[in-house]
């Protein structure tokens, strides 16, 4: 009992750091339709935000274990804490100096200092008391994940995309006082939401310092990520992780522009329930917000019902094999993807939300299943398949080239590859995992 509630406290403290990535993670999302207009990008060139955010998984995440195991989980989560102030920080000379480049080094300072976070936590909370609550605690942690993707897109939509932003002949026709008038307020637009998230950060570094965490790091054993490999559902899962955070996050990055694209906001705005929600999300009224923000609001039904899914499949993994949940949600996801890319309006929108709540269980259930049978190759195993989170930074950027060359729909055939790949490794990793354990 003392022990339980000595990890209680440990456990608060990780658990607002998971709501905390999550939060900035989405938040990222709404930042590119604006830098698209800043900067006049395509789209492809739009999706280099997310690039260099998820770039930092696919180069770090192995050197941050490496790193953990030198200065251990509370100070590595100071370094992740530290690291991500420091890159809320650069949008600050980025947004006075209208650098793009400099937003993208920002990112992907911010994202290097949630690599070292995220792999520090997540096996932190797993040990956090005993082996059979362990799920249950990841769970919980996780749940709060959700609700920082879920309130990001609405804080989003309110102080990042509800002014209207001026192309670059707009801004050259305005006289000398209104166009430094204009990029004072533009630039203030970024530089105070983020410099907002770089205190608390800050602050929570500064908590976390304070309290006395468990010393719970084991001594390490050897590398062993060849025999990891050697596993094949290990293989497929990581190819799988990479697939599927590349597809949530394409699908999350760009459907502001794709509900733009198919004239959302005026669709929005003359049907009755659907301003009153927009307006309710937003607290204004929609004839005085920039539509980027009217259709940004629902962005937050994307993201939440990825939460509500994430306790509905906790249940139904209890009751039914993960593998099958998992490929019941990739069947579904694909359907609902098929729906809007045939269909316009309303339907074509509702049905690529629901996506989300599908998206729900697929991590951890990729996870876990990968994870199978490896033993003492599971941190290893956990090392390659946080590496494998960069398919956010390859997978955005190529639907955005696709997107320059077809439209939004047809792009979404790209999507619609990934979930199928998914649906295959569920069908696939139970027949591997029951001949391992025959074995």
């Amino acid at each position: 009992m003392e022990a339980t509630k000595k990890y209680n406290k440990a456990f608060a403290i990780l658990t607002s750091l998971f709501f905390m990535w999550g939060f900035i993670t989405v938040l990222v999302d709404s930042l590119i339709p604006r830098l698209r207009e800043v900067f006049e990008l395509t789209f492809f060139q739009a999706g280099l935000v997310q690039f260099a955010f998820f770039m930092a998984y696919g180069l770090l995440s192995i050197p941050s274990g490496w790193i953990l195991s030198k200065i251990g989980y509370k100070k590595g989560i100071l370094l992740g804490l530290g690291i991500m102030g420091i890159g809320c920080l650069l949008f600050y000379p980025a947004a006075s100096y209208r650098l793009f480049h400099l937003f993208l080094i920002g990112y992907f300072v911010l994202a290097g200092g949630m690599t070292v976070l995220q792999v520090a936590a997540n096996p932190y909370v797993a040990v956090l008391g005993s082996e059979e609550t362990a799920s249950s605690r990841l769970n919980l942690s996780q749940a709060f994940n959700s609700l920082g993707t879920a309130i990001a897109p609405a804080f989003g939509a309110l102080f990042l995309l509800s002014d209207s932003i001026k192309n670059s002949n707009d801004i050259n026709n305005l006289s000398s006082t209104a166009k430094e008038a204009y990029l004072i307020a533009e630039a203030s637009a970024v530089q105070n939401p983020f410099l907002v998230l770089a205190i608390s950060l800050l602050l929570l570094a500064f908590v976390v310092s304070l309290i006395k965490l468990p010393n719970i790091l084991k001594k390490k054993e050897g590398f062993g990520y060849s025999e990891a490999l050697k596993h094949k559902v290990l293989k497929m899962g990581a190819v799988g992780i990479f697939l599927y955070v590349g597809a949530e996050v394409t699908i999350g990055s760009y459907l502001v522009n794709y509900f733009l694209d198919m004239n959302m906001a005026e669709i929005i705005k003359s049907t009755q329930w659907m301003s009153t929600i927009s307006e309710s999300i937003l607290q204004q009224n929609l004839i005085n917000v920039d539509n980027k923000a009217i259709v940004g609001a629902f962005v937050i039904f994307y993201w939440s019902g990825a939460m509500v899914g994430r306790f509905i499949g906790a249940y139904l993994t209890k009751i039914i094999e993960p593998s099958k949940v998992l490929a019941i949600f990739a069947t579904m996801a694909i359907t609902l993807l098929a729906i809007s890319m045939l269909t316009n309006g309303l339907v074509a929108m509702i049905s690529i939300l629901l996506v989300g709540l599908f998206n729900s269980i697929m991590f951890p259930t990729i996870f876990t299943l990968s994870l199978s049978g490896l033993g003492n190759y599971k941190p290893q195993a956990s090392g390659i398949l946080c590496t494998a989170i960069v398919g956010g930074a390859i997978i955005p950027p190529l639907y955005g080239f696709f997107t320059d060359q077809f439209d939004f729909k047809p792009a979404l055939f790209l999507m619609v590859i990934c979930y199928f790949y998914i649906f295959y490794f569920a069908r696939k990793s139970n027949s591997f995992i029951q001949s391992f354990t025959q074995n």
